[in-house]
């Protein structure tokens, strides 16, 4: 019997009762600051779908900062939408401004391939066309010398000249 019940110990935070399997935790909010009452729904955890089609949770007003989960669920137009929403709400939060032309530039910068890309060494990495952008992160001599070698060009120039 003392094995049962170590066993049923072990195996009960794994049980879902009701619910989405991939929320851990849900939190329901009172928001007052427009002088009536509005309630917001926080989630902690995945499946945006699933959230998105529980009943009373109205899937149009519904966000997420997990950037990967929105293209997955929205699309790539809404991942863009939220990686500029996201770094807005972070410089914000740490007293910083940013114009919102520079923050919608780099979001095109990680999501025109139509997958989103990270400011990294290995999404930079995939976006191959620059050589100049790839040599503006890092091993910047490495990335000179491999385009000199291969014969890689680089066009910087906007506009033909005649």
């Amino acid at each position: 019997m003392y094995y049962v019940l170590q066993f049923l110990k072990e195996d009960l935070p794994k049980v879902v009762v009701q619910g989405i399997p991939e929320v851990s935790r849900a939190v329901i909010h009172i928001d007052e600051q427009s002088g009536k009452e509005k309630y917001k729904l926080l989630v902690e955890g995945d499946n945006l779908r699933a959230v998105m089609a529980t009943h009373g949770v109205k899937g149009t007003r519904t966000t997420s900062n997990n950037t990967y989960e929105v293209e997955k669920t929205l699309g790539i137009e809404a991942a863009r939408t939220t990686i500029i929403n996201e770094i807005q709400y972070t410089m914000v939060n740490h007293g910083m401004s940013i114009d919102r032309r520079h923050v919608m530039l780099l979001s095109d910068l990680m999501t025109y391939k139509g997958e989103v890309l990270g400011i990294t060494r290995f999404g930079l990495a995939k976006m191959k066309e620059s050589v100049l952008m790839l040599a503006s992160f890092e091993k910047t001599a490495d990335h000179l010398f491999d385009a000199a070698y291969f014969g890689q060009k680089d066009s910087v120039c906007a506009w033909p000249h005649t």
